[in-house]
């Protein structure tokens, strides 16, 4: 329903119809979730030449002659951009860029919130790689980060790749890497809750989109004992023929016990399911799971492996939502990480880094662990300080930091 019908603009001749149907959601977004704010006052006339000229002149000089001065006189090393081209938002798909603008405000916000970090959000009416990544590195300028927003796989890897290599500033799309940090930092305190090193652990993904292969690398990276990744055709293997780039590379570095088959095959014995793919899990496939295993069924609204069901086979149990204990959100992760490079001015975001921000995300709780607990609460006032912190040493510590 339009929102005008459901939120008419003016309450005076809104009838009770209209009142029935009243959704707090639309009156929330109009007219936007953000605005743009002055640092500065502009009060008078030396304020104004202050401000903007002939005061801007001697700034923009200096940074001409010294190019790093930008970082100290102008908002870029405080500033992050948003970016998607619509193409795979939410749970939504395919809604193109304005519908898409909703959700990027929505992310700038939590930016501000979580990490005292400002964020732009930007909508791109393009959906060719090379035009997104020359879009982007025209604009980047203006910017201390990008942060890749809901772009489609597999299109996502490339745009990213391409960027990072264009630019010297963060690009991180979150889809991918914020997922997976805070996935590693919850499947750490599970195992450690249940007595396990990752090491010994074989887990199952399934999805083999955006998070699905970043949880894959971080898991390895994190040194995992195996881990087997399922797309709808079953488990990615190297003997697929079927398999594009991304997958016949993630093939080369998951699946060590060479299985094949479909999702069930790989949960037969398995330690642990992570879900982000949608669809629903047989509970028969989950009751073949090993003893005490983790369960972390994060597709949203609809988790692959209901709750009630995970919790009569699984130790810990862990979903995308916030109305369940364990809530695997994003919005633990990027605030922090780019608050760390930012402080730092780094030029990219390391897989340390990353793995980093893990450590110090699972550290925040890793004193007050149970079953309902492996992961803190998005509003834990310890999270983004824990995070930026590490994340910004990291950054020093392999060489990334330009202060």
């Amino acid at each position: 329903m339009a929102a005008e019908i459901v939120n008419p603009r003016s309450g005076n001749g809104a009838d009770e119809a209209h009142e029935e149907l009243f959704d707090p959601a639309f009156a929330l977004h109009r007219g936007g979730k953000m605005a743009i704010q002055a640092t500065v006052p502009v009060r008078d006339r030396d304020d104004l030449s202050l401000a903007y000229t002939p005061g801007v002149a001697k700034v923009c000089s200096a940074i001409a002659e010294q190019p790093e001065l930008v970082h100290d006189y102008t908002w870029k090393s405080q500033v992050v951009a948003v970016v998607t081209d619509g193409s795979a938002v939410l749970g939504l798909g395919d809604i193109g860029p304005e519908a898409s603008l909703p959700v990027m405000e929505g992310k700038a916000i939590l930016f501000k919130q979580f990490g005292g970090v400002d964020a732009v959000p930007i909508a791109l009416d393009c959906r060719d790689v090379d035009d997104l990544v020359d879009t982007i590195a025209r604009f980047a300028p203006s910017f201390g980060g990008i942060n890749l927003e809901d772009i489609s796989a597999p299109r996502c890897f490339e745009v990213e790749r391409k960027l990072q290599d264009r630019v010297d500033i963060p690009v991180f799309h979150d889809d991918q890497h914020g997922t997976a940090v805070v996935t590693l930092a919850a499947l750490r305190n599970a195992a450690t809750l249940t007595e396990r090193p990752l090491g010994r652990l074989r887990a199952v993904i399934s999805g083999a989109g955006a998070a699905g292969v970043a949880i894959a690398k971080i898991l390895v990276e994190a040194g995992i004992g195996d881990v087997a990744v399922c797309d709808r055709k079953g488990i990615v293997s190297r003997d697929r023929e079927d398999l594009n780039p991304v997958k016949r590379d993630l093939a080369g570095f998951t699946n060590k016990a060479g299985l094949s088959g479909p999702l069930e095959t790989a949960l037969d014995g398995a330690d642990v399911f992570i879900g982000v793919s949608g669809g629903t899990v047989p509970e028969e496939a989950v009751a073949r799971m090993a003893k005490n295993a983790l369960i972390f069924a994060m597709a949203n609204p609809t988790p692959e492996i209901h709750p009630d069901v995970a919790r009569k086979y699984a130790a810990v149990v862990a979903t995308g939502r916030s109305d369940y204990p364990n809530q695997i959100n994003n919005v633990l992760a990027f605030p922090g990480i780019f608050a760390g490079a930012l402080q730092v001015r780094a030029s990219r975001i390391t897989e340390g880094m990353k793995l980093a921000a893990a450590e110090a995300l699972a550290a925040v709780v890793a004193d007050e662990l149970s079953p309902e607990c492996v992961i803190p609460s998005p509003f834990d006032e310890r999270v983004a300080p824990a995070v930026t912190a590490a994340v910004a040493a990291a950054a020093r510590a392999e060489g990334v930091a330009r202060r």
